[in-house]
């Protein structure tokens, strides 16, 4: 595939075909196939060939091979003829069980090629016949079962994007956040255009993608469902002319330039996916933020006492989300810090996580953070009702695993109100500006008693009196985006490329 389409889409839903019409649950009222093997079967039984049957019946032998191919419905008085010819009763030969256990195998490999989850893999059928051996026929049919059985499960849910990213935010907490492989190669590429130091300028941006071999192109027609498009065939990146725009254009096409340097192939999976947008996303706060001169002004930060997010942000030009996330990498690494991350919509639920320092986001089963609702006496939730939204507001909060201090703003985009805070175990407050703050609470959360359940004066009150219409979060029903990057219409991507390309 000769682009990265860099995709806006973050709902996951399915990374493969729908195939929620499986054959096992789409057989017409008839099963014409059992039937037709069933007949086949009886026959054979019988030392009968097609021509034999045909004879006694009063049918062509080309129609009852469309029959015993499951091709063919025969009508009732045909039905009868043949279990008097085979000697056995109309309920016999409509029998729910297979003959034999060979006859089961065809009757499963015949109803998987007649479906659509057969068809969407694009195969050449196989020829159902006796030559063909009885392991083939298993290890066929074993296969196509077990490809049902787990594009079913991603189909129906989010499980599968919610276990990925649960086993990649292990592997995050694990190192700590930092990539040192990532690291070098962000210098490595700073050195090559002759950076020296300041924020990344858009003309020394424009030097990295001159310099990897790509022409930058500003467009009106980006596909809806991209950030950025790379033609690799031309050595081209497409960006959008949209001054309206909910993320920062440097750190769009560095993301796009990062799937280039880092040498990713098209994803095999949505673990793959995920593991390469972290990987991308980190190269390019590396580039924005490089690590020397970054880890340079927080020590001197932390000397002081006066780490703040925001200093981060005004010293390298970023966005504050950027200079947070920057930190996270950093913080442990090289300032013996411990750390927590939070990105939560003003309806509470949790968007991005990341956490080493024990506090205990609400999680599900597959260990997903993301879309869990945050405890309300969390700072993540109370910057909201804080009247002041120029300055960062910063609070201690008592929870089951210590205390923790934060600190939060709040930022607005295309999808609502966000907040963006970071915390930090009560040993290391310390080092941070705004640790004089009055601000406490306490969160007993998972304990339903602390948010997710009434006061018991309410509940007394109100409880089957209020009959609330619930606003339909369709996207947690929905099944992942089909294709190798959710959410990304390859036909629409094509279809630019092609208009773009001048062939």
């Amino acid at each position: 595939m000769h682009f990265f389409p860099y995709s806006s889409e973050m709902s996951p839903s399915s990374w493969n075909r729908d195939v929620s019409q499986t054959p096992s649950t789409a057989a017409p009222e008839l099963d014409v196939i059992a039937l037709g093997r069933r007949v086949r079967h009886l026959r054979k039984q019988a030392g009968l060939t097609l021509d034999d049957l045909s004879a006694a019946v009063g049918t062509a032998p080309s129609q009852l091979s469309l029959i015993e191919n499951g091709k063919r419905e025969p009508k009732l008085t045909l039905l009868q003829h043949l279990a008097g010819a085979l000697n056995v009763s109309i309920d016999q030969l409509l029998g729910a069980e297979p003959p034999s256990r060979r006859a089961a195998l065809e009757i499963e490999l015949e109803r998987y090629q007649r479906g659509p989850l057969y068809e969407s893999l694009d195969l050449p059928k196989i020829r159902i016949s006796s030559r063909l051996p009885l392991d083939v026929l298993e290890a066929q049919v074993g296969l196509l079962h077990e490809l049902e059985r787990k594009m079913n499960e991603q189909v129906a849910t989010p499980e599968e994007a919610r276990r990925a990213n649960g086993e990649l935010r292990a592997m995050m907490r694990e190192r700590g956040n930092y990539f040192p492989e990532y690291e070098a190669e962000a210098q490595k590429v700073l050195k090559e255009v002759g950076y020296t130091a300041g924020p990344l300028s858009q003309h020394v941006i424009a030097d990295i993608a001159a310099h990897l071999g790509f022409t930058l192109h500003h467009v009106g027609d980006l596909p809806h469902s991209t950030r950025s498009v790379t033609d690799l065939k031309n050595r081209r990146i497409y960006l959008t002319q949209s001054q309206r725009q909910d993320h920062d254009p440097r750190s769009v096409l560095l993301q796009a330039l990062g799937h280039y340097v880092l040498g990713h192939e098209t994803p095999k999976n949505y673990g793959d996916f995920l593991a390469q947008r972290v990987a991308t996303n980190y190269f390019a706060a590396a580039l924005l933020l490089p690590e020397q001169a970054t880890v340079e002004f927080l020590q001197k930060a932390k000397a002081a006492k006066e780490i703040a997010v925001e200093d981060i942000r005004d010293a390298f030009a970023v966005s504050y989300e950027t200079a947070a996330h920057r930190f996270t990498n950093l913080a442990t690494k090289h300032l013996g810090i411990t750390t927590h991350f939070q990105k939560t919509h003003q309806s509470g639920i949790i968007y991005k996580a990341y956490e080493n320092d024990g506090v205990n986001f609400p999680q599900d089963h597959t260990g997903a953070i993301e879309g869990q609702p945050s405890c309300k006496a969390w700072t993540s939730r109370a910057v909201f009702d804080v009247p002041d939204k120029f300055s960062a507001y910063s609070q201690y909060t008592d929870t089951p695993s210590g205390t923790y201090w934060c600190t939060a703003r709040t930022e607005r985009s295309a999808a609502g109100e966000f907040s963006l805070s970071i915390g930090v175990p009560y040993q290391h407050v310390k080092w941070f500006r705004g640790r004089e703050t009055t601000a406490r609470a306490t969160s007993n959360c998972p304990d339903p008693t602390c948010c997710k359940r009434p006061p018991a004066e309410l509940t007394n009150q109100w409880a089957g009196n209020a009959w609330p219409s619930a606003r339909a979060h369709s996207h947690l029903l929905a099944a992942m985006p089909p294709g190798a990057f959710p959410g990304v219409d390859e036909t629409e991507v094509y279809s630019f490329l092609q208009a773009h390309s001048g062939s």
